[in-house]
């Protein structure tokens, strides 16, 4: 997949900077990116607050090809941009998609910006649709990098969290997307589900480096206001235990440098040359375009956000109308706030600033540096306990 000439250096299959580098993490800011929303899911996840439609809520597969059109309308909207370096269909479950309307979503990509050679076309799919012919059938779509939500490898971790697929579902995907070619496997997991031992959760880890992932994401498990689980956990089922949820995070932490996975953001590990860039360049406050259902865009500081109810994102889409929910302009300041925030969750940090200077500057960013959790070398700033990140975020001064 090519694209015009942009004048900024095309991107190379693999990058063999290590994922945690400073200069990897810099040179991201250049990149450009784009994301595509697809709502569409079988049945909706206890834990999930995502913008995703049910069939029962209105998101039959005979209204598939209509938001296909639709998402190709947004896209021939706006002005023009330069070739993508990173693109990511998320969702809801992208997989949910016959590899035809895929395709039709890249090529309308390819037509409205142009896609660098060697550029990251990423696919987030459930293990149960991963068969050997949806695989291929996709590859031969332009994608190259498919993120895998295995989530567990237990059966009755995975019946909590809501999920139809079996251990040996994402095994035998892994071994699909490596059949035909997939430049880059991410497996997903979740961590911390009640009822969930130590054992299960080591064995969920080990059997998924045992798949050999050249990139492996984790999450708590989060109660988001709104979800089954939440009302759930108000009735009073049992809630993730944060202790508990902190030494899986550091058993996943040890196993995974064994297995050569490098840590380059709170939750994310690669090996080298399989880092996510779409996910960097967020991370370092690139340029990126969001189309569908709730997606959000930036661009110079400007954000964008999309409506986030199917019924209303195609009545405006298909009466030429873009489909926004609201924008806003960050101001001189805001930007660098949202710099540091952003920045410190990676490995490699962020370069101080004048944000960096006013927390260093605190007398919680003092008690910080002074107990070894940050830390200042190279003019850059890092968190060097990153189960503590969020709260190091929580005490980025609002004005710096």
């Amino acid at each position: 997949m090519s694209g015009p000439d942009s004048g900024h250096r095309a991107m190379t299959p693999r990058d063999l900077t290590s994922p945690d580098s400073a200069e990897l993490a810099e040179r991201a800011r250049s990149w450009r990116s784009a994301y595509v929303h697809i709502p569409f899911c079988r049945r909706r996840c206890p834990y999930c607050d995502f913008a995703v439609v049910t069939p029962e809520e209105g998101g039959e597969p005979d209204r598939w090809a209509r938001y296909v059109d639709a998402l190709l309308s947004e896209m021939s909207m706006g002005e023009a941009w330069e070739p993508l370096d990173a693109v990511s269909f998320g969702g809801g479950t992208p997989s949910r998609l016959p590899p035809d309307e895929l395709e039709r979503l890249v090529e309308g990509l390819r037509e409205r910006c142009g896609v660098q050679d060697g550029a990251e076309v990423s696919l987030e799919a459930n293990p149960e649709d991963w068969t050997p012919e949806y695989a291929s059938a996709v590859a031969a779509a332009g994608f190259n990098r498919v993120s895998l939500g295995a989530q567990s490898f237990d059966s009755a971790v995975l019946e909590s969290l809501g999920r139809r697929h079996s251990a040996s579902d994402t095994e035998a995907a892994v071994e699909a997307a490596r059949a035909v070619g997939f430049t880059t496997v991410n497996i997903d997991l979740i961590y911390g589900t009640p009822g969930e031992s130590m054992a299960s959760w080591a064995d969920s880890v080990q059997r998924a480096l045992a798949a050999e992932p050249d990139h492996l994401s984790a999450y708590a498990l989060t109660v988001e206001r709104g979800t089954a689980l939440s009302r759930a956990v108000a009735s009073g089922a049992p809630a993730p235990d944060p202790d508990d949820q902190a030494d899986k995070y550091e058993y996943l932490r040890a196993a995974g440098s064994v297995a050569g996975l490098v840590r380059y953001e709170v939750s994310n590990w690669a090996m080298v040359g399989h880092a996510c860039r779409y996910n960097l360049a967020t991370w370092a406050q690139g340029d990126y375009l969001g189309f569908g259902l709730g997606a959000h865009s930036h661009r110079e500081g400007m954000r964008r956000r999309n409506v986030r109810r199917l019924d209303v994102y195609l009545d405006r889409v298909e009466r030429g109308g873009l489909p926004e929910a609201g924008r806003e302009r960050l101001t001189k300041r805001e930007r660098e706030h949202e710099r540091l925030f952003l920045g410190l969750r990676r490995a490699a940090g962020a370069v101080v600033g004048s944000a960096g200077e006013a927390l260093l500057a605190s007398d919680a960013g003092r008690r910080l540096l002074e107990a070894e959790v940050i830390g200042v070398g190279d003019g850059r700033l890092r968190v060097l306990r990153p189960l503590l990140t969020d709260a190091v975020l929580r005490e980025l001064p609002s004005r710096p």
